[in-house]
């Protein structure tokens, strides 16, 4: 149902002092007392950092959960593939880091596009999420007198963050996986693996339950709740190459926005500086290298196209290029951040110094990143000790040494800053929908500073949503919703119909076949950087496809039995639509910042150029019907503490 022509964004920011908002918000909102909380049930959709942290948390509070995941293990979530680290304002270096500089840096780092309120709050429980860390057991590395260690990350000029060797993120989900295990074992979470949410049903205006299909048998089913959480990761793999695993997908996400909840800045799409290069036309993903890798490794070219060539032919390798013909382009550019600028403004850069030619690898497309300068500084042994594995991974894939010859790296999707529009309290416009971590818009603004992601994960699931979500049932009558109901039936009639349309198609062109090609032009026309001409192009591309996907896709087996083709034809579906509305706001966003770089507004040095009058605000998406233009809504972003400039790095 359309929303009401009077409709208002209210963020529900609380009044008062920047320092104090969440303290006193805290107060302010109602409770559930201990007794009555064992009468509510909620709904989580997905067990990564945020989805586990949640689930745990809440259950132990005494509410009953129902968690759910795709994979066949809680611990399969995406969030274990992050290798950096965590950042924390805990100041143990003692180098002027402080809640304060934490927060100034994210607002920075976005490119002043996240609302202060909730970046503020992210940085003050930030110092909680390591205390707890610690307490489960997670391995942090640590200085030889015992404190934790830490280290740097793009976008800041001190040390807050917090790594267990290249593995950090495995190792916070084991913790908070642990956690939920505790829960499970003790009644109050029940954990459904292999069970996909394809639509959030809507009672009255409120969200009270979903419905799921089961990977292995087929069966659609539907549960009633009285809160619904998504915690369901990002829509990086709209453009079929990125570093997310190959299942994560923007399905429970749309389900929500084509019900009601706004869809805010799409348009929003990280991309990483430091992966390892495309190798072929047939391949699946892409694989990170930790932007830890440039705390000791730093990034050249050659100067000389000449040189680059010869590279490119293995006509010479990388240590015959002498010192005074190599191109430190990021020390060059920005001598007071250097390696360690933001992941946007390197991959701009990495992307202009190989369209002037002077990429290396077989393609052209990669650029150096050299550790022979820390090896020859430290010894070999202190590098393996901080990056082993992440050389030992680059290795097996590439067959390459890092010890022996730099690693090549390039821009690749990485994370979604835009997402589920949420007010304060983390609640999407559907009373009683709730977004955390990566599917929802609300702390990064228009770049994510490395190690960020685990840490907004972790705070919305262990320190923000067991407080919020109190507010919202100690309003709400004990009974649920009965999973019969009405409401719960037309859900199912429509996944049942769509998963009919899809297998009734007989086409000739797989799933990824379409999908690759979506992506293409996704990443061609609306990746690293935009123009209103090749948003306009892509625009009617996208359509032009979407119209031969559902005439001539080709799916094969069954819907009652495991059927992959099909669960990912489900998923390509939403990527259609979501990949048009990411075009359309990044048309309508006639500046640049962070990472959404329109050509036509640039700084004379090439940097993003904000326009804050007219674009200081969240562009929030209202869905409207199939095939119907979305309707904007706008959330403007008042920046009371920090003021807003030109981004510099130099």
């Amino acid at each position: 149902m359309p929303l009401d022509d009077n409709f208002q964004l209210d963020s529900k920011i609380p009044s008062g002092p920047l320092a104090e908002k969440w303290d006193q918000h805290k107060f302010d909102i109602k409770l559930v007392n201990p007794a009555n909380k064992r009468k509510y049930e909620i709904i989580v959709i997905g067990t990564g950092l945020a989805g586990a942290s949640a689930s745990a948390s809440l259950a132990e509070l005494g509410y009953n959960v129902r968690a759910f995941c795709f994979q066949d293990s809680a611990r399969r979530a995406h969030s274990i593939a992050a290798q950096g680290g965590i950042n924390a304002a805990k100041n143990y270096q003692n180098d002027g880091d402080s809640v304060y500089r934490l927060f100034y840096d994210t607002v920075k780092g976005g490119d002043y596009r996240s609302r202060e309120a909730n970046v503020y709050r992210l940085s003050q429980v930030s110092v909680n999420i390591i205390d707890q860390a610690v307490a489960q057991g997670v391995p942090f590395a640590r200085e030889y007198g015992g404190l934790l260690s830490n280290r740097s990350f793009g976008g800041a000029q001190v040390s807050r963050t917090f790594y267990a060797k290249g593995q950090t993120g495995q190792q916070l989900l084991l913790g908070a996986y642990s956690a939920l295990s505790r829960q499970v074992a003790a009644g109050k979470v029940t954990l459904h693996t292999r069970e996909e949410m394809l639509d959030v049903v809507i009672v009255d205006g409120k969200a009270c339950g979903v419905v799921t299909r089961n990977l292995i048998s087929g069966e659609i089913k539907s549960y009633s709740a009285h809160a619904v959480v998504l915690a369901s990761g990002g829509y990086g793999n709209v453009f079929y190459l990125s570093t997310n695993a190959m299942g994560s997908n923007v399905t429970a996400a749309w389900k929500a926005h084509r019900k009601g909840a706004l869809f805010a800045n799409p348009c929003f799409t990280q991309i990483h500086p430091t992966c390892i290069p495309v190798s072929g036309h047939y391949q699946s993903k892409l694989t990170l290298m930790s932007e830890s890798l440039r705390n000791d490794g730093r990034v050249w070219v050659p100067k000389d196209i000449a040189v680059s060539e010869k590279l490119r032919k293995k006509e010479m390798r990388p240590r015959d290029v002498a010192e005074a013909d190599r191109d430190y382009y990021l020390e060059r550019k920005y001598p007071s951040f250097g390696n360690l600028v933001p992941r946007d403004v390197a991959s701009r850069n990495a992307k202009d110094v190989c369209d002037e030619g002077r990429g290396v690898g077989k393609t052209g497309l990669a650029v150096f990143l050299d550790f022979s300068d820390a090896i020859n500084r430290d010894g070999r042994d202190v590098i393996e000790a901080k990056y082993g594995n992440l050389f030992d991974m680059y290795k097996q894939i590439t067959g390459e040494n890092p010890y022996e010859t730099p690693m090549m790296i390039y821009p690749a999707v990485h994370y979604t800053m835009g997402g589920l529009w949420v007010d304060y309290n983390l609640m999407t416009t559907v009373p009683g929908l709730y977004a955390l971590g990566e599917c929802n818009f609300s702390d990064h603004g228009a770049n994510r500073l490395g190690a960020s992601a685990l840490m907004q994960g972790l705070a919305d699931g262990y320190f923000v949503i067991p407080y919020t979500i109190g507010d919202y049932l100690a309003r709400q009558p004990y009974k649920k919703v009965s999973a019969d109901h009405q409401a719960f039936k037309e859900a199912e009639k429509g996944v049942k119909d769509s998963i009919d349309q899809l297998l009734n198609m007989k086409g000739e062109r797989s799933v990824d076949d379409f999908h690759r090609e979506l992506g293409k032009i996704m990443w061609d026309y609306c990746g690293m950087s935009r123009t209103a001409e090749g948003l306009t192009k892509a625009r009617q591309m996208v359509k032009d496809l979407k119209v031969e996907f559902e005439k001539n896709l080709k799916v094969i087996g069954s819907a009652d039995e495991l059927n992959q083709t099909l669960e990912k034809a489900l998923r390509v579906k939403d990527f259609f639509e979501l990949a048009e509305l990411m075009i359309v706001d990044a048309f309508e966003r006639n500046e640049s910042c962070g990472g959404h770089f329109r050509e036509e507004y640039q700084t004379p040095d090439g940097e993003a150029l904000r326009d804050d009058e007219n674009y200081r605000y969240v562009a929030a998406w209202e869905y409207l019907g199939e095939g119907k233009d979305e309707k904007l809504h706008k959330e403007d972003l008042d920046f009371e503490y920090v003021k807003l400039t030109q981004r510099s790095y130099k």
